[in-house]
C-alpha cells in the first residue's frame, strides 16, 4: 500500500486541522503536494502541535466553527475541493460527560453541516468522515470489533460518534449515491505520537507527569486499548480516500477499521511502564484516587477488511510506536525544529509502505 503521486495538486478540504491528528495530516498532505484549504477552531492546547509545525505558508488555513453552517458552507463551496476529509470533533470522553450538548452539537450537527455543504457542491468526488473505535456497542468481551458490528456507545462521546455514523449513512443513501459522490467513515484505535498535549490522554498526561518528576495517575490501569502511532491510521485514511476517488465501478466498503497489530493491544499500565523505560525512569504510575467515570474495560479492533479492500496493514509494532513517540518529545524538549523532525518521521514511515 505505497502512497502514489495521486495527492500532488489534489484539492482537499480538511476540517479539524489544528488538532493532534489534523496537524499531522495537514503536514503530510503538504509534503505530498496537495492543495489544502482547512477549517478548525483555535488550537485548544498550549503548547500546540499546530503551532509547533508552523509556518503553514503553502495552505489556506481558516479559524472557524463547523457548527456555523452558513459560514462553513460558503468556505467549502468557494474552494471547490475534490476531496473532503472531516476530522473536526469534540474528541475527549471525560469532556463529553461535562458538556454532552456541546459534544453532540459538534460531532453530530457539525457533521451534518459538513455533508450539507458537500451536497451543495459540484466538485466533490469523495468525502471521508473520521469517527472512532468507540462507535461500537461494547459489552467488554474484548473480541475485536468488525465493521458490521452493532453501533452504540454509552458515554456522550461514543454515542455522538455512533450517531455520526448514522448521519453519514443517511446522507449517502438520500443524496450522494445518485450523484456518485463516494462517502465513507473510518474508525481508528487509541492513537499516540508526538505533539499531543490534550488533557485526559495517556501520552500527554505521562509527559506532563515526567516533566514534573511525578508519577502519572491512572484511572483504569488494566483497561486494554489498541495503541497505534498516529501515522498508521492517517496513512490508511489517505489510501482509502485515494481508492474511493479512483474506484470507478469498483465496490468499496462504506466503513473501515484502522487498528494496530493485535500484538500491540496492551493494558494502560503496560504502556505507561514502557514509556517510563523509554524515558529512563521507574515507578512511573500509581492508581488515581476516587471514583471515576465509566470507561470500557476492553476495546480492540479487527483491520482485516482494510487489508483485503485496500491493502492497508499496520507497519509499526508497539515498541516502535513508543520509541517514535518518546523521540519526538525528547527532540521537542531539546529545542529541535519540530516541523523538520516531524517531516523526517513521515518520510521514515513512508519507507515502510514500499
Amino acid at each position: 500500500m505505497g502512497l502514489t503521486n495521486f495527492w500532488n495538486g489534489r484539492r482537499v478540504f480538511l476540517t479539524g486541522h489544528t488538532g493532534f491528528k489534523g496537524s499531522w495530516l495537514s503536514l503530510w498532505l503538504e509534503k505530498l503536494g496537495a492543495e489544502v484549504s482547512a477549517v478548525s477552531l483555535e488550537p485548544e492546547t498550549n503548547p500546540s502541535l499546530y503551532l509547533r509545525l508552523s509556518p503553514w505558508n503553502g495552505q489556506n488555513h481558516h479559524i472557524a466553527d463547523i457548527r456555523d453552517a452558513a459560514a462553513f458552507k460558503q468556505r467549502l463551496i468557494a474552494f471547490e475541493p475534490e476531496i473532503v476529509i472531516h476530522m473536526a470533533a469534540q474528541a475527549l470522553v471525560r469532556r463529553s460527560y461535562k458538556n454532552p450538548a456541546e459534544t453532540f452539537a459538534t460531532n453530530v450537527m457539525g457533521t451534518a453541516n459538513v455533508l450539507d455543504a458537500v451536497r451543495e457542491t459540484s466538485s466533490v468526488k469523495t468525502a471521508l468522515v473520521i469517527t472512532s473505535d468507540k462507535v461500537y456497542a461494547n459489552n467488554g468481551s474484548g473480541v475485536p470489533f468488525i465493521e458490521t458490528d452493532t453501533l452504540g456507545g454509552k458515554d456522550p462521546y461514543s454515542n455522538s460518534k455512533a450517531c455520526t455514523e448514522l448521519v453519514v449513512q443517511s446522507y449517502r443513501d438520500s443524496f450522494f449515491k445518485e450523484r456518485d459522490i463516494r462517502i465513507a467513515t473510518v474508525r481508528a484505535g487509541n492513537v499516540i505520537g508526538g505533539g499531543d498535549w490534550s488533557r485526559d490522554r495517556l501520552i500527554p498526561d505521562f509527559i506532563r507527569a515526567f516533566e514534573s518528576n511525578q508519577p502519572i495517575l491512572l484511572r483504569y490501569p488494566e483497561a486494554i486499548r489498541p495503541w497505534q502511532h498516529v501515522l498508521e491510521p492517517l496513512g490508511g485514511y489517505l489510501a482509502f480516500a485515494e481508492a474511493l476517488t479512483v474506484a470507478g465501478e469498483r465496490e468499496l466498503p462504506e466503513a473501515l477499521n484502522f487498528g494496530p497489530d493485535p500484538q500491540s493491544f496492551a493494558m494502560v499500565f503496560q504502556l505507561a511502564e514502557a514509556l517510563g523505560f523509554a524515558h529512563g525512569v521507574n515507578n512511573v504510575w500509581k492508581p488515581a484516587p476516587g471514583k471515576h467515570l465509566p470507561e470500557a474495560p476492553a476495546l480492540t479492533l479487527s483491520s482485516d477488511l482494510a487489508l483485503s479492500a485496500i491493502g492497508w496493514r499496520p507497519r509499526l509494532n508497539l515498541q516502535q510506536t513508543i520509541d517514535w513517540t518518546a523521540a519526538w518529545y525528547k527532540a521537542n524538549r531539546e529545542g529541535a525544529d519540530m516541523r523538520a523532525f516531524s517531516l523526517d518521521q513521515i518520510a521514515a514511515y513512508e519507507e515502510t509502505l514500499s
